[in-house]
């Protein structure tokens, strides 16, 4: 890609369309296969969940069967939109960034996607571990500002500075959820007779929650190590196949198979809590 004037980077961008940013991804088959294996892949995963969940009786088991159906049904509404050209733009990326002047384009729809799945997936490891509603809140709450911020990150322009600064704060507020997952929720989850299933999709989420900020660091948003705009997306892409597929099928899996754990409860964060003796 060749640098240009901010007077011609100026005129694209105001000209650009939907149709513009569709034809290049079709043309990119790197950046296009990114899409349509998570799109395929998303829509299976809505057919394989709707299909284990048929079983499911208990509303606390039911509770967290649909908060893990909705992570596939973002997810295949959000790669549509990216591969539509609905949810992506370009941008001049600003003095000081390693592609200063130049247009990149931004898959900004990943971080609406982020903002609406990951909280499904805090909900539905909080009632797996049957944490407290004010820890739920609190943490669902953190995970929200960390995508926000980090969309902030992605598409400042006017300053190279500011963009770290977004990606320091967004990088914070994943040390919250951080610390709620390891910590926090881990000892809830141990009393809930959840820890073990509990303790697999917990290191599965961290690891892989983990590789999202160092690839924005690395990618062209960041640092621009790596700067083509399809391996970037393949390594978000591959990510959310094993965050939010993976995880949902391995969730679903124990929960179908103990529900009745499930649907046993301490804090009465279900509906299925037994009311206390007299």
């Amino acid at each position: 890609m060749l640098p240009l004037t901010t007077i011609g980077v100026s005129t694209i961008l105001l000209q650009a369309t939907q149709t513009d940013a569709f034809s290049q991804i079709q043309n990119d088959a790197l950046l296009s296969s990114s899409l349509w294996v998570n799109i395929a892949l998303a829509g299976l995963s809505i057919l394989l969940f709707v299909y284990m969940g048929r079983g499911v009786t208990s509303d606390r088991a039911r509770f967290i069967w649909g908060a893990t159906l909705l992570i596939p049904l973002v997810s295949i509404s959000s790669y549509l939109g990216l591969a539509s050209g609905l949810t992506v733009g370009f941008i001049e990326m600003p003095a000081g960034h390693a592609l200063a002047g130049q247009e990149v384009m931004s898959q900004w729809g990943r971080y609406l996607t982020w903002a609406l799945s990951t909280p499904m997936i805090l909900l539905a490891l909080g009632l797996l571990a049957d944490v407290d509603r004010s820890s739920l809140f609190t943490v669902i709450a953190a995970d929200i500002g960390m995508c926000v911020t980090g969309l902030a990150a992605a598409l400042v322009t006017s300053s190279y500075l500011f963009r770290w600064l977004f990606y320091v704060v967004s990088c914070t507020f994943f040390v919250v959820v951080l610390y709620a997952l390891l910590v926090e929720w881990s000892a809830a989850a141990e009393a809930a007779g959840t820890d073990e299933i509990f303790g697999t999709l917990r290191v599965l989420t961290v690891v892989l929650w983990l590789g999202y900020p160092i690839i924005w660091a690395l990618g062209v948003e960041g640092l621009a190590v790596v700067q083509s705009v399809g391996l970037t997306s393949w390594g978000y892409s591959a990510l959310d196949i094993l965050a939010k597929y993976v995880f949902a099928f391995l969730l679903l899996r124990w929960v179908a198979a103990n529900e009745r754990t499930v649907a046993s409860t301490r804090r009465g964060t279900g509906t299925d809590a037994a009311p206390a003796d007299d």
